[in-house]
């Protein structure tokens, strides 16, 4: 029993360390990661709401411009400070991105 106990507990142990691993460019670019990771949440909550009929595709689309818009925003910045976000850059990609979260879970 102990050895069952032993052998899921290092399984689990593994996977997590798996699920946990970032790949090398999440780790050289921390806040492009994060801002990046929210508009793919945003994204799918985008889509979830359409699907659940809470919003209408052109809201949907609307709400897509909008993130597509500070995607590039995203890039654009970044190519100013090699490949890099600075800390005012993700502060303002927060903001616009909490802007269109709230117009989403309207």
């Amino acid at each position: 029993m102990n050895k069952i106990v032993i052998s899921i507990a290092t399984v689990s142990a593994l996977l997590a360390g798996h699920v946990m691993a970032d790949t090398q460019w999440q780790k050289d670019h921390p806040r492009r990661e994060q801002v990046n990771s929210r508009l793919n949440n945003q994204d799918k909550r985008i889509h979830n709401e359409v699907k659940d009929g809470q919003i209408t595709k052109a809201q949907a689309k609307s709400l897509h411009t909008q993130d597509h818009q500070i995607r590039q925003e995203e890039r654009d910045m970044a190519s100013h400070d090699n490949g890099h976000l600075t800390k005012a850059d993700q502060h303002s990609l927060n903001q616009q991105e909490n802007a269109v979260s709230h117009e989403i879970g309207k």
